[in-house]
């Protein structure tokens, strides 16, 4: 479970990314140097990045955690291949 200051800090994290999104949408509208808007594409998508690996570790030390300490022997596959799941999408 994320803290109240963990969450504060990612949804600062998002706000950041929203705006690097708008500022995305201007080059474009504004015919903005290629090279320059895939340098800012670039950068959202390793901040975006980020807010995900910190959401990933948050649940690997709590739900999993718990699940592979106290859950039973279905509980632990299911979350097992959960994060398989999770780890196919988030590394493409």
């Amino acid at each position: 479970m994320l803290t109240d200051d963990e969450k504060k800090n990612l949804n600062h994290r998002l706000k950041r990314i929203l705006g690097q999104v708008e500022a995305i949408g201007r080059m474009i509208e504004e015919d903005a140097y290629c090279v320059d808007t895939l340098m800012q594409v670039s950068a959202a998508r390793g901040a975006l990045g980020r807010v995900g690996e910190i959401v990933l570790q948050e649940h690997l030390k709590s739900g999993v955690r718990h699940a592979l300490q106290n859950g039973d022997e279905a509980e632990r596959d299911a979350k097992l291949e959960e994060l398989m799941v999770i780890f196919r999408k988030y590394s493409q």
